[in-house]
């Protein structure tokens, strides 16, 4: 059976951030959609119709053609008509708050994304390696100190990988929390435990009056780093980004100060999720635990499988550009398209025995990163922070297991868990 149209009850759930909060209830719903409805639209009521794309094939199809698939075009995450609206009326008719990579088309994506290139390719990351390490095992060390029990996600993974990005960029602890801040209100503005305080989520408007407090916040922040950079340039970001130019000119305000957001805030919650569900596995899972110091070898695959199983960018919007088929079906130039990453990452055409965690799975062509030109600009790094931290632990790490239920953010975009109680024991 493979329909055109999802019936709008089956489909409504993953338009909602609090369904999110149940992983299990998103992959059965996924795992309906990839069955019976692989590419079909939804008619969701407050929002314009959408394809729902949940294949790994297709999405690889769509992510490798910007220039066919735009993301500058239309909102780039879920956005109700009257969101929509308000973000054309905040912005004199942009339909995006933000202007970061992930929001523009060629070639002003390559021209903004080679300001800060270099300083995220592989060989510029091996060489961070040391400091990375070095800021591993001093988190190591103090989930040591908080044993016997401990909040993983919130007293750990969501600190280590924020102090990893912010030192790069350029931002003094003294404004790590206030960055940790933001982000959540971003990233998880309709979370009970994590939005902003006062935030109503209920409100079709919310989620433009949050952005907008968070932007405005962000800007006052870094106009004062940029104006410090371009008089005292260091070895950081920041000062890439200040200095940068494009067709010989300084970014564009809106670009430059979306730059620094989302490098400081998807710099590091990514890699936050990611960590805090590898701990999460590992809790549920002692046999892997015990594999694991067997076979250290195995953690870079623990790390790939991780970011799979987590998938914690959930979707994408981007608009078609031109008449296109697809799957058998006809999409037409303006159309939108959900492209469902987590989806795409348990497809079971695409991964065998996807519901089972595996550190040895190979391939693993997973697109946790997202595929084509506007793959993660940070995917080494999170690699490095990510193997460099268990690699630090899982020697010391002698046994853990959860004390309480974990619980997930309840977020339709960027997800992972908020709460991941456990109980360990470490050597020192």
């Amino acid at each position: 059976m493979s329909q055109e149209l999802i019936p709008t009850e089956l489909v409504a759930p993953i338009f909602n951030p609090a369904t999110f909060g149940n992983r299990g209830a998103v992959q059965d719903i996924l795992r309906r959609l990839r069955r019976d409805y692989p590419l079909a639209k939804a008619e969701v009521p407050g929002y314009d119709p959408h394809w729902i794309v949940t294949k790994y094939d297709d999405i690889r199809e769509i992510t490798r053609q910007d220039e066919l698939f735009h993301s500058a075009d239309r909102s780039k995450t879920l956005a109700s008509r009257i969101a929509e609206q308000m973000m054309r009326d905040y912005t004199g008719g942009l339909p995006h708050i933000f202007r970061t990579l992930v929001h523009m088309d060629e070639p002003e994506h390559t021209q903004y994304r080679n300001v800060t290139a270099a300083q995220f390719m592989p060989q510029a990351i091996q060489k961070m390696e040391t400091s990375v390490r070095a800021t591993a095992k001093r988190y190591v060390d103090r989930l040591a100190g908080l044993a016997p029990e401990c909040d993983f996600a919130t007293q750990l993974a969501f600190l280590y990988p924020l102090e990893v990005i912010l030192k790069i960029i350029g931002v003094p602890e003294e404004d790590h929390a206030m960055m940790l801040r933001l982000t959540q209100w971003l990233f998880t503005y309709a979370d009970p435990d994590l939005m902003r305080p006062g935030a109503d989520p209920t409100d079709p408007a919310e989620i433009i009056r949050t952005w907008d407090i968070v932007y405005k916040e962000w800007k006052d922040y870094y106009d004062a780093v940029i104006a410090d950079r371009r008089l005292n340039p260091r070895n950081d970001v920041a000062s890439l980004v200040a200095n940068g130019k494009v067709n010989g000119e300084p970014l564009e305000e809106r670009a430059m100060i979306s730059y620094l957001v989302i490098a400081s805030s998807a710099g590091h919650d990514t890699t936050s999720a990611t960590t805090a569900t590898s701990m999460w596995v590992l809790a549920e899972r002692p046999d892997l635990l015990k594999r694991l110091k067997a076979e250290p070898k195995l953690i870079a695959g623990f790390v790939e499988e991780s970011i799979r199983w987590a998938s914690p960018v959930q979707q994408f919007v981007r608009s078609a550009a031109v008449d296109y088929e697809l799957r058998g079906r006809q999409i037409k130039k303006g159309d939108l398209l959900y492209v469902s990453y987590v989806s795409g990452n348990y497809d079971e055409a695409a991964f065998k025995d996807p519901e089972i965690f595996d550190p040895e799975r190979s391939p693993n062509r997973h697109i946790g990163f997202g595929y084509g030109l506007h793959i993660c600009l940070g995917q080494h790094l999170a690699r490095l922070e990510m193997k460099s931290f268990w690699e630090e632990l899982i020697p010391r790490l002698e046994s853990v297991e959860m004390v309480g239920e974990g619980k997930m953010a309840q977020s339709e975009f960027v997800c992972g868990p908020k709460y991941v109680p456990i109980r360990f024991k470490m050597s020192h």
